[in-house]
C-alpha cells in the first residue's frame, strides 16, 4: 500500500476560512482603531484652540474680534493662522467641515467626530461632546 503524504481538500479549505476569518477581526479592530484616533486628533486640535484665543484676546484690546458665525469672519479670531491651523486640521479630521461662532467678548467651535456625534469647545472653558450653539455662542 502505497501512502501520499500531503494536505486533503478539507484540511485546506478549513484552514483558508479560518485565516479568512481572522483577518476579518483584526481589520475590524484596525478600522475602530483608526477611527479612535481619529477623534483624539480632532479633540486635540480644537482644545489647542483654547490657549492659542486666549493670546488673541489679550493682543487684541480684550476682544475675539468682529462678530460671524463662520470660521471665515472677517477680522476674527478665526483667521488667526495658528487658530485656523488648528480648525483646519479637526475639519480635515472629521472629514467634515467645523462650525464656529464669535461675538467681541465669546467664541466656540464644533467638529464632527468620526465616532459620531461632536466635540465643542468654547470660551467659557467648556469642553463637552456636544455641538456649538451659535445664537448662545456656547456648547450645547
Amino acid at each position: 500500500m502505497i501512502k501520499r503524504k500531503g494536505f486533503t481538500l478539507i484540511e485546506l479549505l478549513v484552514v483558508i476560512a479560518i485565516i479568512g476569518i481572522l483577518s476579518s477581526v483584526v481589520i475590524a479592530s484596525v478600522n475602530q482603531a483608526r477611527s479612535k484616533g481619529n477623534d483624539a486628533a480632532i479633540k486635540a486640535s480644537l482644545s489647542g484652540i483654547r490657549s492659542q484665543a486666549a493670546l488673541y484676546y489679550d493682543n487684541n484690546a480684550q476682544s475675539y474680534g468682529s462678530a460671524g458665525t463662520d470660521c471665515n469672519t472677517a477680522g476674527s479670531l478665526f483667521l488667526d493662522s495658528t487658530i485656523a491651523a488648528q480648525i483646519s486640521g479637526a475639519a480635515t479630521n472629521a472629514g467634515a467641515a467645523a462650525t464656529c461662532a464669535n461675538s467681541s467678548s465669546a467664541w466656540v467651535v464644533s467638529a464632527p467626530l468620526r465616532g459620531g456625534g461632536s466635540w465643542c469647545v468654547d470660551s467659557a472653558g467648556v469642553v463637552a461632546s456636544s455641538t456649538a450653539n451659535t445664537t448662545n455662542i456656547a456648547c450645547n
